[in-house]
């Protein structure tokens, strides 16, 4: 506060001084108006001349009234003139002389008046620069920004769906709540914890419901802040953090993206980046865990790349505890929608259970935009509470991308389109391994023409060979679907080629389920590590070896090609059937595939039942012609 007070004043004592200038500057320059003396005398005799300066020959004064737009005169004395003065003063004008030069001192001044005040800025504004009041032209000092305890307090009420990491970080609360309980045994709190998990799972979040719960002061910074375009800056600012963090200590450093600067040293080409940022980092060793001790500060530091963080960052001394902070069960997911849904007006129909079981798979960070999005929708329907059609439409959103109204599919595409997404859903509803269907579209939604949703019974944790086969025939049931029916293929199958291919290769390079490739870890990555200065990587596997690997990448997509095959030829009355509900309407869900197939879909939905219509008359025309073609097909073949 004083601070600022301070600055305030010297920004009023700045304006203060100009606008005094900027009066006398005015006042000196007055418009004046050249005399003759005998319009002066002229003047003078009828009473207007108030104020007469005699300064030589040179007569200065001021007029009781304007003569051509002034009051300001000035007058040339004749030669050998005697008695001026006293006759001036009989007619009652104020007579002075002057001999001094301080006018001319004064226009000097003036002159001289806006350097003066450039450099008493220049002054003040370096002082505030050294004093940290000011961050212009201070490379060096840290970014790191200071979030008081008192404000915007996060707790663990906060934070859901992570009770064992909370139990984990509880000892460091504790210590910087009550440090001396610890010292009085001899104990060390931990100095460094690093968060582990994917993005969006609530490591940044946990730091500061850490520091909210301890009562401390918070230092947040990224690791891509630490490094400037000049050499030595991430160094300094690392320096002057730690400076920081002590003069408020107990306290916490968070950093963020902490692979930004902690990256392997010596892995890449030499250069000024790489030596910049390996300077920083050894800055960030010293100070964790060098000769000076930082007690009562805690670094907490967050990742989804531990793996290319550097090996002396995370030994003992520096990141004691990894905690990983994976994304959360169906547990989790119903604490952290409850949380979210706090301040937002749900209708009584919204069961929180039924949402977390149709969101496998989502982090925090989605469950906090599903219900987002579901509000908005809400709010753009004019209603008056969130129901469950909201969190529906929010979901097929988040999970699918926006519907694209505008773009209209030719009946031509729509075929095809239509064709290729049942072929994905007649080939997931015959394997058991697959995930259940839960809908089909043919609506065009972000990059996707048409689209068929799955979701798992349960959170995954491993993938069978079984369940990665059956994956396999699912991406390929769309171009398989395609040949069979269409007689044709197109570009739409471009991303389930690609899919299924990176399946197949890890199946083989990966995961080990192989029995030609055996049980060996062939991942690619690792070669781009090796002989840098040569220019080129070495393969870690032979010519042959990489054959192989070709020919089982190739077996596996030929046997879920005749997978797919087999099962829509043999369901190509129910493919039909399908195909003619999604020409109508566009969008089918779980209940109406039930009642399309016959079959039984295992999955929870959100909405349990659509008011719509299952078929209308003029689709259940079609689906009867349709069998009937397929029944004279069939009896022509025999």
């Amino acid at each position: 506060m004083n601070e600022q007070l301070k600055s305030v004043l010297i920004i009023v004592l700045i304006f203060i001084v100009f606008f005094v200038a900027f009066g006398l500057i005015k006042k000196n320059f007055e418009k004046e108006v050249e005399l003759s003396f005998s319009k002066f005398s002229e003047l003078a005799d009828a009473g207007q001349v108030k104020t007469a300066v005699i300064k030589g020959t040179t007569v200065k004064g001021e007029l009781k009234t304007p003569y051509e737009g002034a009051k300001k005169y000035t007058l040339t004395l004749p030669p050998d003139l005697q008695n001026f003065s006293t006759e001036l003063v009989k007619k009652g004008v104020n007579v002075e002389a002057s001999e001094s030069s301080s006018g001319q001192y004064f226009i000097i001044f003036l002159y001289l008046l806006p350097v003066i005040l450039m450099v008493v800025f220049w002054f003040v504004f370096l002082r505030q620069m050294q004093s940290g009041g000011n961050k212009a032209l201070t490379f060096g000092k840290s970014k790191a920004r200071m979030v008081s305890s008192d404000k915007n307090r996060v707790t663990f009420d906060d934070v859901a769906g992570m009770d064992e990491v909370e139990e984990e970080v509880t000892e460091i609360i504790e210590f910087l709540k009550n440090p001396k309980k610890f010292e009085a045994l001899g104990g060390k709190i931990p100095k460094g914890v690093l968060l582990m998990g994917p993005p969006g799972t609530g490591k940044t979040l946990l730091a500061k419901a850490i520091a909210g719960e301890a009562g401390v002061p918070f230092f947040s910074i990224s690791g891509s802040e630490f490094v400037e375009l000049f050499v030595g800056v991430g160094a300094s600012r690392v320096r002057d953090m730690f400076e920081q963090a002590k003069k408020n200590s107990p306290c916490i450093i968070f950093i963020d993206e902490i692979d930004a600067v902690g990256r392997h040293r010596g892995v890449g080409i030499s250069g000024g980046g790489h030596e910049e940022r390996e300077q920083t980092l050894n800055q960030l060793l010293v100070e964790m865990d060098g000769f000076e001790s930082n007690q009562g500060v805690i670094i907490i530091a967050a990742t989804n790349r531990p793996d290319v963080l550097d090996p002396a960052l995370l030994r003992p001394g520096r990141f004691d505890r990894r905690i990983v902070i994976p994304r959360p069960d169906l547990r989790g997911r119903e604490e952290i929608l409850k949380v979210h849904l706090r301040n937002i007006k749900v209708s009584p129909d919204v069961d929180t259970v039924l949402i977390a079981r149709g969101t496998p798979g989502f982090s925090g960070a989605d469950l906090a935009n599903l219900a987002n999005e579901a509000a908005l929708r809400a709010a753009r329907l004019n209603k008056s509470q969130v129901d469950i059609e909201d969190f529906d439409y929010a979901k097929d959103k988040v999970l699918l991308g926006m519907e694209r109204k505008s773009m209209i599919l030719s009946e031509d595409d729509k075929k095809v389109v239509a064709y290729h997404e049942a072929g994905h859903a007649v080939v997931a509803l015959n394997l058991d391994e697959a995930d259940p269907v839960h809908k089909i579209s043919i609506v065009p939604r972000g990059m996707a023409l048409g689209v068929t949703q799955q979701l798992p019974l349960d959170d995954k944790y491993n993938y069978s060979k079984g369940y990665l086969e059956a994956e396999l025939a699912v991406l390929l049931g769309g171009r398989t679907a395609e040949e069979l029916f269409l007689k044709n293929i197109t570009t739409g199958a471009g991303n389930d080629l690609e899919r299924a291919t990176e399946i197949a290769r890890n199946m083989v390079t990966v995961w080990g389920m192989s029995e030609k490739v055996g049980l060996l870890s062939l991942k690619t990555e690792k070669a781009a590590f090796a002989n840098i200065w040569e220019g080129t990587t070495k393969s870690i596997y032979s010519e042959k070896t990489a054959e192989e690997i070709d020919n089982e990448i190739k077996r596996l997509i030929q046997n879920a090609y005749d997978t797919a095959k087999k099962i829509l030829t043999e369901n190509s009355d129910i493919m039909e059937k399908i195909v003619a509900a999604l020409k109508e309407k566009e969008v089918l869900d779980k209940e109406e595939l039930e009642e399309i197939t016959g079959k039984k879909i295992k999955g929870v939905t959100f909405v349990e039942k659509r008011k719509d219509e299952p078929l209308s008359q003029e689709s259940g025309k079609v689906v009867d012609e349709i069998s009937n073609q397929k029944k004279e097909t069939d009896e022509k073949t025999r």
